[in-house]
């Protein structure tokens, strides 16, 4: 891996979707059930070089973290695997 992480998403929509610590549970209930060896990323905001934006794209109130560019690795400050249930 290089110095950067470019996740699924950035070619193809633009951004990598990411979400806030309170809303993990939602979405790997809601989006990622049954999909195996997850790893969930912590990123320092404040240390990326990409620009992220709190948006929500469905037209419903709650924003979500949208990272516009390639996510730099010194952001990166943990890692977490998903255990499978």
């Amino acid at each position: 891996m290089g110095s950067h992480f470019q996740g699924d998403t950035l070619e193809s929509e633009g951004f990598i979707h990411c979400c806030k610590s309170e809303q993990v549970e939602f979405i790997l209930k809601n989006w990622f059930k049954g999909v195996k060896n997850l790893v969930i990323l912590e990123i320092e905001t404040d240390k990326l070089t990409s620009r992220v934006k709190f948006e929500n794209l469905d037209g419903r109130e709650e924003l979500f973290p949208h990272i516009y560019g390639l996510i730099n690795l010194n952001a990166v400050v943990g890692d977490t695997r998903v255990q499978e249930e």
